[in-house]
């Protein structure tokens, strides 16, 4: 089985450069190529004419730069051979009288490809048309054009594909190019290409630094990856061009689906060069859910089989383009994958609760119930719910008491529990009541049989069937609907009661994952509630996560803590994000993780819970299949109405 889980190593790489110097560009060009090699870079692409300067002006009428040119690229092509590497230059290129601002495709000694550059700006610094024709003109003439089709070109004597039509394939990936202008046009060329199948788009670029442009360009690139779920390479033009009028600062960038990998410092004095890794596995997946996605594919492009090298080493060993997870990788995996970065948390979580709170508030005003009636633990879980509930009041102008808080002390109610689940009642000022279940539940278990001191499933269940059978009753008496309060991550487990806390009216909660649970209610503490509340929900955060369905100890603490039992929710949080999201094999979420967590947990013991997690979702799907209504409220979701929808009885070995 190949290791490498669809990973293609790519650079964007800036060099030193001095302006129709040939020579020199060329050599900075040959120490770059080296130095990707070392890092084990698969493509390395480099900035839009990158041999000659892109502000040579017109010296590119020039026969001397036009042969230096040429020149150059024949080192750099020479300087590939037995290299195992794809390189990617800009340089102009005469072709019929006309000249091309131009992508060259090389790898071991030759030239694969050569694409045109399409939209030439013709605005200000930028007049490119005084220069170049278009890449377009070379398609567009038929069998009646006076200048017939050039499909090909003759470069060093071998006849070379060119064209804006060229789709690039190795037998792992594949990638197209656009240049520069491209990306800007209404239509960019990379929209095509990603239809037509190249999984990576490279753009060799040299647009100039203005004030706010980068973080423009910025969103540009990430929202063109994300709108053709492609990986996009992105590099122009830095040190040595000229800065008559304007300045080049050599940004660089990395783009995968519409998440920013890796962004290069601008204004380096020497040559510089970013890495990341492409995970083309990841981009096959959602163009395959994505069902529209070849909808508007048209007209016909050429394929371009690269066979990049692949050679023994002195050891016996090969040495290939294909990545095969050695080494550390250069991007990295959050912990949290549900959880918002830094800068987006408050819009958010705000998000969030307003996702929770609208669902719940339409279906209170739908079913015409004069009620909210939910089980208060003082866990996580019923408070985030809790929470909802009082903002869905508040929204409709209804009073808080009309939520009836019920907190149910059991067998293993703590005491921290218990008095937070008061305290935070009262605090917001819903309608409290407390009915113990130890009694029914000693009643319950003498009736069928069962012995008070056998602490087993049966005893947990039991607990956990009353407390459900008491919120229906209630639920019924006071004309109300029973909101659930379990949430995504304990449904992906199956940690639920068949028949007790799984079942509700509306789950509000279902489509958060346990860690954003924790994530939310501490927000809320920080920003929407008083200073008292603000206490009880910070304490409820650092509170072990436990059903407390077993005897407390001695002193009234808890005894059953959740996590020792099935593991820790963040990993599997993080398991269920990249099964859920993209389908991703048992052995690439392992290798995933190993990276994300290095240092909190071994390998062994992430592969133990990913075990546990892949067990515990095939076998517990019956409890999904009947799951109450509620909200979608991150990316994915385990409805079987929606998002997930799988046969209780799928083997899990698969």
């Amino acid at each position: 089985m190949s290791t490498n889980f669809g990973y293609v190593r790519v650079a964007a790489a800036v060099p030193h450069m001095r302006v129709a110097d040939c020579q020199y560009n060329a050599n900075e060009i040959k120490k770059q190529i080296t130095e990707a090699i070392e890092e084990g870079v698969q493509v390395v692409c480099f900035p839009e004419l990158s041999i000659t300067g892109y502000t040579c002006a017109d010296l590119f009428f020039t026969q001397q730069l036009q042969r230096d040119a040429l020149l150059a690229l024949e080192q750099i092509c020479a300087y590939t051979r037995n290299l195992p590497i794809i390189v990617l230059v800009g340089a102009p290129l005469k072709v019929d009288n006309n000249l091309y601002n131009c992508a060259f495709v090389m790898t071991d000694g030759d030239v694969v490809g050569v694409v045109p550059k399409i939209n030439l700006p013709n605005t200000g610094e930028f007049y490119e048309k005084r220069w170049f024709s278009s890449g377009r003109d070379v398609l567009e003439h038929n069998v009646n054009s006076i200048r017939p089709r050039i499909p090909t070109i003759e470069l060093w004597g071998n006849d070379v594909p060119f064209g804006i039509d060229l789709l690039f394939a190795t037998k792992d990936y594949s990638f197209g190019i656009e240049i520069c202008e491209d990306l800007w046009s209404p239509l960019p060329a990379s929209t095509q290409l990603a239809i037509q199948g190249a999984e990576i788009i490279f753009n060799l670029s040299s647009s100039n630094c203005v004030t706010g442009k980068h973080a423009f360009r910025q969103r540009m690139i990430t929202q063109q990856s994300a709108r053709v779920h492609c990986g996009y390479v992105y590099t122009s033009s830095g040190i040595g061009e000229s800065t008559t009028d304007i300045v080049f600062s050599g940004s660089t960038y990395i783009a995968e689906n519409g998440d920013m990998l890796e962004i290069g410092d601008r204004f380096q004095m020497e040559s510089s060069m970013i890495i990341s890794e492409i995970d083309v596995e990841r981009l096959r997946i959602d163009r395959q859910r994505n069902t529209n996605f070849t909808h508007d594919k048209h007209g016909h492009y050429r394929h371009v089989q690269v066979a990049p090298l692949e050679r023994s080493l002195e050891d016996g060993s090969a040495y290939s383009l294909e990545f095969r997870g050695e080494g550390p990788l250069h991007r990295h995996f959050t912990k949290t994958p549900f959880l918002p970065k830094k800068k987006e948390s408050d819009a958010y979580c705000e998000d969030v609760l307003n996702l929770q709170t609208h669902g719940l508030l339409r279906r209170w005003q739908h079913t015409h119930a004069q009620s909210l009636v939910i089980g208060i633990s003082g866990g996580l879980d019923s408070t985030l719910a809790l929470l909802v509930c009082v903002l869905a009041a508040d929204r409709l102008g209804y009073h808080r008491s009309q939520i009836i808080g019920v907190t149910m002390p059991g067998f293993g109610t703590s005491n921290r529990t218990y008095t937070n689940a008061i305290a935070l009642m009262e605090q917001l000022g819903v309608s409290i009541h407390e009915i113990p279940i130890r009694e029914m539940a000693t009643q319950h278990l003498n009736d069928i049989g069962h012995d008070i001191n056998t602490h087993d499933i049966t005893y947990e269940n039991a607990q956990a069937r009353i407390r459900t059978l008491v919120l229906m009753d209630m639920a019924n008496k006071y004309n109300g609907i029973v909101v659930g309060t379990g949430d995504m991550s304990e449904l992906a487990l199956g940690w639920a009661t068949y028949c007790g806390d799984q079942m509700s009216m509306y789950g509000v909660n279902a489509g958060v994952p346990k860690t954003l649970v924790r994530y939310i209610v501490q927000y809320a503490a920080e920003n929407i509630f008083g200073e008292e509340t603000r206490k009880i929900l910070l304490d409820i955060v650092d509170t072990p996560v436990s059903p407390e369905l077993l005897p407390t100890d001695e002193q009234g603490n808890i005894a059953q803590i959740t996590e020792d039992k099935v593991g820790p929710y963040e990993l599997h949080d993080f398991f269920l994000y990249y099964f859920l999201r993209y389908g991703f094999t048992r052995e690439k979420i392992a290798f995933m993780a190993g990276i994300a967590f290095e240092g909190v947990y071994e390998q062994e013991v992430i592969d133990h819970w990913l075990n546990v997690f892949m067990r515990r979702f095939f076998t517990q799907q019956f409890k999904r299949s009947c799951m109450p209504d509620g909200p979608k409220v991150v990316g994915v979701s385990l409805s079987p109405r929606g998002d997930w929808r799988m046969p209780s009885d799928a083997n899990f070995s698969y």
